[in-house]
């Protein structure tokens, strides 16, 4: 059997560096008519300020694509594991800073 892929395949190498992956727990979507724009932040508990780990751009196709993507992804996790709920203090696009902890000052 070859590792070469087959016609019309397409052969996705995936480096350790890259597989170990970045955690985020928010994402900032910005977007202009020719592109979406996905940053991928990671914020911690009582800490103000936050940095990009990580940028994603990509066209409003493929945008597109990525949403029906999760969204199907998102239902099947819901089919086996039970629905994903939010937390009440990130609803309407707010940021939580404590992570449902107390409140803490700097």
């Amino acid at each position: 059997m070859s590792n070469e892929p087959k016609e019309g395949q397409l052969n996705i190498e995936l480096s350790e560096e890259v597989a170990e992956g970045t955690y985020s727990n928010l994402a900032i979507i910005t977007h202009s008519t020719s592109e979406f724009v996905i940053d991928f932040i990671r914020i911690m508990p009582g800490v103000p300020k936050a940095r990009v780990k990580n940028r994603i751009l990509m066209t409003p196709e493929h945008a597109k694509r990525l949403m029906r993507a999760l969204a199907e992804n998102v239902a099947k996790y819901e089919s086996q594991f039970g629905v994903i709920r939010e937390a009440e203090n990130i609803t309407g696009g707010g940021i939580p800073m404590t992570f449902g902890g107390p409140k803490t000052e700097a």
